[in-house]
């Protein structure tokens, strides 16, 4: 075992070790998935004459099939169509998620597909965000997702987070300009959050083009190889970020209790 090239590689891109054990992700024993229907395991049927009928499948989320590569314990925060300002406003209080008692060592935030490219909400950006009181942030999505952010700190201080992209859909995304925008938010908020890192799907992922949604989707969403392919993208991205920055996860043993090392 050359240990340099785990740790020191300096050429390795994200995704270049794609892990099937969870690999360094394992380190997490509590993990949080807040997001929508692609962090649901959601699948679209045919529902008759055109229409579709969805339906979240937990067992089958990225985050469950993480849960089953790293035995740790994993969250589902999430719902089909679900908005970051609805989680604050309404969702996340009606399922007492912010019950300390689910109080993680890590948070996977996946939102902004229903808010941006569905409701086309403002995006805003670090400047609507009071990062001393998340009750004054600006009712916008820059709002509403530093909230989740800030009140889950307030839960769990030491946590760490991992703040997912949309991915690049090829050539015909339509909608790329507003995933960049919503990616440049996401490495802001990385900046400005300590323990904050971005797991960067429109740079490093496939691109998500008519060949790929051959074998991973089913009508609009995802099917269960898609959700797995999702599942080992994620653990696998997360291991990157922590075999580089090995000094920033010493202490995850110790998150939740008043030890230091």
């Amino acid at each position: 075992m050359k240990l340099d090239e785990i740790f020191e590689n300096e050429n390795e891109k994200p995704l270049d070790n794609i892990v099937s054990d969870g690999g360094y992700t394992a380190i997490f024993r509590t993990i949080c998935c807040i997001g929508d229907s692609l962090s649901s395991g959601e699948f679209e049927a045919d529902g008759g004459n055109g229409n579709s009928t969805y339906h979240d499948m937990f067992e089958f989320s990225w985050g469950q099939f993480i849960a089953r590569m790293c035995g740790s314990r994993v969250y589902n925060f999430s719902r089909g169509g679900m908005t970051a300002s609805e989680y604050c406003d309404s969702f996340a209080a009606s399922k007492d998620f912010w019950n300390p008692e689910y109080a993680s060592q890590a948070y996977i935030i996946a939102l902004g597909v229903n808010d941006i490219l569905g409701q086309r909400q403002e995006i805003g950006g670090i400047n609507d965000i009071d990062f001393n009181d998340w009750r004054n942030n600006k009712k916008n999505f820059a709002g509403y997702y530093a909230e989740i952010i800030q009140r889950m700190k307030e839960i769990q201080p030491r946590a760490k987070f991992f703040l997912m992209t949309m991915a690049n859909e090829g050539a015909n995304d339509g909608r790329i300009k507003d995933k960049e925008e919503h990616s440049r938010l996401l490495y802001d908020f990385a900046d400005k959050f300590d323990n904050t890192y971005v797991i960067d799907l429109l740079k490093y992922a496939p691109v998500y083009d008519e060949k790929f949604k051959e074998k991973f989707f089913m009508r609009g969403h995802m099917n269960p190889m898609g959700y797995l392919l999702t599942a080992k993208m994620t653990a696998s991205y997360i291991d990157y970020i922590i075999r580089h920055n090995m000094d920033d996860f010493n202490e995850i043993g110790f998150i939740g209790t008043d030890l230091h090392s």
